[in-house]
């Protein structure tokens, strides 16, 4: 026989802690003698399911009961009552666009370098759409909001609206997972409002090698960990991220070895340092008593700015990272380096799959004579 209505209002104050039946899958769960709650047993495909009905005393006996039938009358029509709360329940807190995007952040987070912390990854959408539609429902952004956002840097800054449109995709993507009605092709159709991109190609100005030695000299007599910082990227052609985070623990005898959370490849990158390069190290030692190289007066990595605005002071057109491209052409020209000796230098991968599986040495020594040669070439040649 089936028990139904075994509970009194009476029966449920009296009653302490424990799990108490009232029938038909209706229990009171009671934490202590004057709280508990009400839940809903029911089976949805084949699995037992538990559905909150709210606490107890604030909702009574007699409310938890209806509560508890129209649940019981939307399973018999094919609905999940469960499910059909969850999504009310996202419809009536409607998720902004903000905390959608940030939501996506924090769900990529482990697939970015460093965790994110740069920045890099919302800096798009900080400036460029957060700004515009930030409170706007995540399900309200269709291609109109989205053409109406981009539009302005569409064409004057390409690079960045592409970043931008590609993490609004994920966005939509992340709250089609949590079961919101979105539209998934809004950033197609966007994009085909507005046209192609009219993308020109923008290198990062670079000093000419011939101009390098007497640079490298000037910047020898500045005192600042922002010059001392860019020598070492200088003698090791390295990005400027990695010098940025770059750490004593890092420096192996004649070796610094870049882990791969750290490079662009996410693979392990060695870098034989020159005897210059060692001379930088001992003096960035000597400068501070911390783990990293160049860290600011508060201890922190340097931002990523740092040392461009110092060669922008200066007078300087060129950039920190466009070092890489005056190594390069230096290479090019003046040496008989092999190919792939000049771009493992540079932390470029070579090869196809198959040859990089077949080809498994990183050229340390022969990197380490041209990297020589580089530094030999930047230093005062006695007259």
């Amino acid at each position: 026989m089936t028990v139904t209505n075994a509970l009194t209002q009476m029966k449920a104050k009296n009653l302490g802690r424990g799990k108490y039946a009232d029938g038909q899958g209706l229990w009171l769960v009671k934490a202590r003698k004057d709280a508990g709650k009400w839940i809903l047993r029911i089976v949805i495909d084949g699995k037992r399911r538990e559905m909150g009905l709210g606490r107890w005393p604030d909702v009574s006996i007699a409310e938890a009961r209806e509560t508890a039938s129209e649940a019981r009358k939307k399973l018999r029509s094919g609905v999940d009552p469960i499910q059909e709360r969850r999504a009310q329940k996202l419809r009536t807190n409607r998720l902004t666009v903000e905390d959608a995007v940030h939501g996506c952040f924090e769900a990529k987070r482990a697939e970015l370098k460093n965790g994110g912390h740069a920045g890099r990854w919302m800096s798009p959408l900080s400036v460029h759409v957060l700004p515009k539609i930030g409170k706007l429902a995540i399900e309200d952004i269709d291609q109109h909001e989205l053409k109406r956002v981009m539009e302005p840097i569409w064409h004057s800054k390409p690079d960045t609206a592409r970043k931008a449109m590609n993490r609004m995709n994920l966005t939509l993507k992340h709250a089609a997972a949590l079961g919101l009605d979105v539209d998934l092709q809004a950033v197609m159709k966007a994009q085909a409002l507005l046209g192609k991109r009219r993308a020109a190609t923008k290198h990062i100005p670079s000093l000419p090698y011939q101009e390098a030695p007497s640079f490298y000299q000037w910047l020898c007599e500045k005192p600042f960990v922002s010059a001392l910082a860019l020598r070492f990227l200088i003698l090791t052609v390295a990005r400027t991220s990695e010098v940025r985070f770059a750490t004593f623990s890092e420096i192996e005898r004649d070796v610094w070895i870049i882990p791969p959370d750290r490079t662009k490849t996410s693979k392990e990158h060695r870098i034989p340092l020159s005897d210059e390069a060692q001379a930088v190290i001992d003096q960035a030692r000597q400068q501070q008593d911390q783990e990293l190289l160049f860290p600011t007066l508060r201890g922190k990595p340097m931002s990523d700015a740092t040392m461009s605005r110092f060669m922008e002071r200066e007078g300087y057109d060129a950039r920190p990272h466009g070092f890489r491209a005056t190594f390069r052409s230096w290479a090019e020209e003046c040496t008989d380096a092999r190919y792939e000796v000049k771009e493992t230098a540079l932390g470029h991968q070579v090869g196809s799959d198959v040859e990089r599986a077949y080809q498994r040495s990183d050229l340390l020594e022969k990197r380490r004579l041209l990297l020589a040669e580089w530094s030999s070439y930047l230093m005062p040649h006695p007259s």
